[in-house]
């Protein structure tokens, strides 16, 4: 049930997503008054699941049936809207326009006012970056939405008197468990997320609050964000208390007779000094199994034995998922800071949201040319695990907007198939006056595709992998 929660919350972000990138193509092409032939969600190669064209659909708003060419297409009467069969994204076919939906017949007669190919490099330009235009304003509106109905709610890092958990690398760069981050270089930490990773990473010292004192640590000069994200625990992560806060109802915890307030002081022998600590134990028995294991093998991890409030030794068996089944006290309940934006307070503030977004994906771009980074790149089933597995609509919404930034970065880049790689030639021919030839932009498109074809291969197979335990 949990992946088909996922799945939902994938289709409707990414059909979304898709209907609003090609409508920024579509606005400006209709604007600058180019023909767009074609406005299709998923693809629609040989058939189609629905079509404005289609006979019956015509009969039904009492219009006679779309002349056909000698080559099977359709004559223009308007632009056809469609649904395709490959849920794979979507498209605009724009008269005149060379790429992946191009009319060869078409192209090959001579040019018409109302293609693509006659409009000026202006107006090609803002054709071509209209879908990316529109992912970037989804994004905005939607954090600023997010932020006018639900607000933000934040512990403020001073008043986070357990500090933080540190791993073992964090604390050979001189961090100790305790400690409050306050500065990231000069700029000030209000209240930590785990995305201050990555303004850890790029960053030349960092100042803590020391039992009180003010102590400012000079980090290494090379730090990867994601060996710090791979740590178990993270490199740096908001430290708990080690006392039982909530019981779930027939889990392992209440099998054993836990109780609200009660400590758990050792797992296999192992101390345990707060909550993070009994997170990172189990975590320690789970990635001893790989897909061969066997369920005698899964038994013998997920049993345990706990010591509680240093007196009490019991044994456990942790569930399928390797959840004991209790929360920790969570200890700033009446320490949270809310903030409210009014409508128009929310704007600037959701815009200052996703700038800071695009920022973060912009520099993490630079480990997809890693290995490391190379294996981390998803596709379809790892976005989708990235859905909560329950439908919570503000996870919905922000992931979705996060979802827009990636989508127009993505396009942006200058492969010749993408949005960024045509603009990147119209820009081109602006600035020295020469206009490719036809031939030139068929065959770098054909090399794009490939490209991307490749890409998108390579991220599924990765998911693949992970799926069977070779990753």
């Amino acid at each position: 049930m949990e992946w088909l929660i996922q799945g939902a919350q994938l289709i409707a972000a990414l059909s979304l997503l898709v209907i609003l990138h090609e409508g920024g193509h579509f606005f400006f092409a209709k604007l600058f008054k180019t023909r767009v032939e074609k406005f299709y969600l998923f693809f629609d190669y040989k058939f189609h699941i629905f079509s404005t064209y289609s006979n019956w659909f015509r009969k039904l708003m009492g219009k006679q049936p779309v002349a056909k060419k000698e080559n099977g297409e359709y004559e223009y009467e308007g632009t056809e809207y469609g649904i395709g069969w490959i849920p794979l994204g979507g498209y605009v076919k724009i008269s005149g326009m060379i790429d992946e939906s191009m009319d060869k017949e078409q192209m090959a007669l001579p040019p018409k006012p109302w293609e693509f190919r006659t409009k000026p490099a202006w107006q090609r330009l803002f054709i071509m970056l209209g879908g990316v235009i529109m992912n970037f304003i989804t994004a905005f509106v939607i954090y600023s939405m997010v932020l006018y109905v639900h607000g933000t709610e934040y512990v403020k890092s001073t008043d986070m008197t357990y500090g933080m958990k540190f791993s073992a690398a964090a604390k050979e760069d001189g961090f100790k468990d305790g400690d409050i981050i306050t500065h990231i270089d000069d700029k000030e930490v209000l209240y930590w997320t785990i995305g201050k990773l990555q303004d850890i990473s790029n960053a030349k010292t960092v100042t803590v609050l020391r039992n009180g004192k003010k102590e400012v640590i000079v980090l290494p000069q090379e730090m990867s964000l994601l060996d710090m994200m791979e740590q178990e625990p993270k490199y740096a992560d908001m430290r708990l208390p080690n006392k039982v806060g909530e019981v779930l109802p027939g889990s392992p915890a209440e099998k054993i007779g836990l109780k609200i307030g009660d400590r758990i002081t050792s797992i296999n022998g192992n101390a345990i000094a707060d909550y993070n600590d009994v997170v990172y134990q189990i975590i320690l028995r789970q990635d001893v199994l790989d897909k061969k294991s066997t369920h005698a093998d899964s038994l013998k991890q997920r049993s345990i034995s706990l010591v509680i409030n240093d007196k009490d030794t019991v044994k456990a068996v942790l569930d399928a998922n390797f959840k004991i089944g209790f929360a920790p006290e969570y200890p700033y309940k009446h320490k949270m800071t809310v903030k409210h934006y009014g409508f128009f307070e929310s704007f600037p503030a959701g815009i200052e949201r996703g700038w800071n977004v695009m920022k973060s994906y912009v520099d993490q771009l630079k480990y997809l040319f890693t290995k490391k980074g190379a294996k981390n790149v998803s596709g379809f089933i790892g976005i989708g695990k990235m859905f909560s597995t329950e439908w919570d609509w503000i996870g919905f919404w922000q992931f979705t907007a996060f979802l827009s930034v990636v989508l127009g970065i993505m396009n942006l880049l200058p492969i010749p198939a993408l949005d960024g790689g045509h603009a990147i030639i119209t820009v081109f021919e602006m600035c020295t006056g020469k206009k490719p030839s036809e031939k030139f932009l068929e065959n770098i498109q054909v090399v794009g595709m490939w490209l991307l074809l490749g890409l998108m291969l390579w991220a599924n197979l990765n998911d693949i992998l992970k799926l069977i335990g070779l990753y």
